[in-house]
Formats: C-alpha cells, structure tokens, sequence
C-alpha cells in the first residue's frame, strides 16, 4: 500500500508539474519577475537566503527556508528531488497517522489518497514556500505523539518551528500527551518546543533595540508588531467587504474543520481525535477573525484532521463529499494558473 501511495505522490506531482507547463505560457500580471518560482512570499525569502535579516518587515519570515534555499537553489534538480522526497515521506507518514487514529486501513488510505488533492497545490508543490517542510515536521512529530515518543516528536515540532510560528500550537500535543501528572517534562518540552519562536524574536531584539517602539513592550516581540504594522494582522483588521473573496475561497476547508471538529469534540472525549480537533478549531478560528483567512488554503493541508474530515464526507455524506473532491480539484487547477501568472493569493 506504501509504494502505490508513493508512487501516486509522484504522478500528482507530475501533474501540477504539467499544469503549471502549460500556464507558464499565459501572460504575467507582473512581467518583473523572469523565474517562475519567484512569487509572492518567495521574495522575502530569496532575498533573506542572499541578505540576511536586512528590513524591519522579514522578521516576520522563519529562517527555515533560507537557510535551505541557501543550500539548494529553488527549481534545480536538488530542489525538485527533495520537494518529492519530503512528499513522498509527508504522504507516507500520513497513511501511518490515519491508520493509526482511524483504525481501518482503507479508510487511512482514503484519507491519504484525498491528501493529494490539496486546496492549494501551486504553494505546497511548486513554490519555494514554508509550508512544505512545516507539514512533514508536523506530521513527522504527530505520528511519534501517537506512538507515545513524546522526546522524538519535540525535535521534530522544534524544528517546525524554524518554517512557521504556528509551530507553538503544535505544543499541545505533548500536553494533551503526557497529562498533568508529568507537568515539569510537559513544561520542559514544551519550552524547547517555544524555542524557535523566542530565537527569533531574541535576534531581532539584539538587531533592533533600543529604538523603536515594541523593543519598549513588556515583552518585546518583534514578530507580532510587524504583522500588525505591515500585513494588518489583527482581531477583525482583515474583516472589510474588500477581502471577502478571500473569506469565499477559505470557507471550504474551515467550515470542513470546523464542522468536524465540533462532530468529534460532541462524541467521545476519550477519542484520540481529541487533540487534533482542539486544535484545528484553535487555528481555524485564528485564521478567521485575526489573520489573513486566505492562508488556510496552505495552512489546512499541515492538519491531518483535514484529511480525515474529507473522508468522513465521503463515507457518511456522499454529496458533500463529492462537492469537496469537485472543489479541491477546481480550485487546486485554478491556483496553480494563478500562481504562474502571478495572480493572489498565494
């Protein structure tokens, strides 16, 4: 079952490949940028690979992904056979994940088979973006939370958390985990967890400070105060009639992760979906009222619970189902051609 899903890993990444070929040919909004991978969030990034932290707004940028394009530049051949190597891990471990909470090995498959149809393809495949590496850590450490080897599961959260803040979530897994009875290891594991997220905020202290206005905070973190200022990240900020398109295209998979969460959450609180379902209602509703919504199109693909909910459809709600399985290859077609022609969102 492990080959047929790697190697159905393989063909979807040949497929958007293929898609992303034939949208290559489609006029640029921003005719500026001559490399294809070059888009959005991919400047920031390139330009810390070759800078370092040169301006205020980067901070809001993990080094994990510098630190790797400065070792592998992005559309090589290396890029290429590591982008399919952490897929084909990432799909694998997923499979092992669903079969280990879902219990039925074809349902574990399904959900692994829908993982393939991500709601934004064009960002978790082709683009030199975080989000990639941050769901093979994700999952790489969920599926040692499952197998009760919490320290191997900090390392891999720990490392996740060089890509993506949203990393400190993942936290409480070890919590829920480990239980009140081991408070200290919970607090300790937890810390090394954080630890990322405080690196950076450390650095960017020692680079700024004295000066201007957050390094006077309480607690000087560089990281919330530049979401705020240059992205507008904030409680209702992205709440304006201007952005809800992207409140429409967002709405599948946090309604999906939000009805089914609520669904595991009124069943058995013993489950081990549990975790899973507090925590995508956590980010879920982090994404909808302080934050850019339209980033849950990359950042729901990170959620295993996703996937699971995707085959609940399926299996209990056969229309729905299919109205997601129609979506996701709609709108997963439509992101490639916008990512190509350097149309948002990304």
């Amino acid at each position: 079952m492990e080959t047929t899903i790697i190697l159905l890993t393989v063909a979807a990444r040949l497929l958007t490949a293929f898609l992303a070929f034939l949208a290559s040919y489609l006029p640029l909004f921003d005719a500026s940028s001559v490399k294809s991978w070059l888009r959005w969030d991919a400047f920031h990034f390139s330009h810390i690979a070759r800078e370092g932290y040169v301006y205020e707004h980067e901070w809001a940028f993990f080094p994990g992904l510098p630190f790797v394009i400065r070792r592998i530049e992005p559309d090589s051949i290396q890029w290429h056979m590591l982008m399919t190597a952490i897929a084909c891990d990432t799909s694998v471990t997923l499979y092992r994940l669903s079969k280990h909470h879902l219990r039925i090995p074809s349902l574990a498959f399904l959900a692994t088979l829908l993982s393939l149809l991500p709601s934004s393809p064009a960002t978790l495949r082709l683009a030199p973006y975080a989000e990639p590496f941050f769901t093979y850590l994700a999952y790489k450490g969920l599926l040692y939370c499952a197998t009760k080897e919490f320290y191997h599961a900090t390392v891999c959260f720990a490392l996740a958390g060089f890509f993506r803040s949203n990393s400190i979530f993942l936290a409480g897994y070890i919590l829920w985990g480990l239980g009140p009875r081991k408070f200290h290891l919970s607090a300790l594991l937890t810390a090394v967890i954080f630890s990322p997220f405080i690196y950076q905020n450390f650095s960017a202290y020692l680079a700024f400070c004295p000066g201007p206005d957050w390094c006077n905070k309480s607690v000087p973190l560089i990281y919330p105060y530049v979401q705020a200022k240059y992205w507008g990240v904030g409680l209702f900020n992205y709440w304006s009639l201007q952005q809800l398109p992207n409140f429409l295209i967002a709405a599948p998979p946090l309604l999906l992760l939000t009805v089914y969460s609520i669904h595991i959450l009124k069943g058995s609180f013993t489950s081990s979906l549990v975790p899973h379902a507090i925590h995508a209602l956590i980010l879920s509703t982090t994404l909808l009222f302080a934050s850019h919504t339209q980033i849950t199109l990359r950042l729901a693909a990170s959620l295993p619970i996703t996937y699971w909910a995707a085959a609940w459809l399926i299996v209990e709600h056969r229309a729905w189902g299919k109205v997601w399985v129609g979506w996701s290859v709609l709108w997963g077609s439509i992101s490639i051609v916008l990512w190509m022609t350097f149309l948002p969102p990304a």
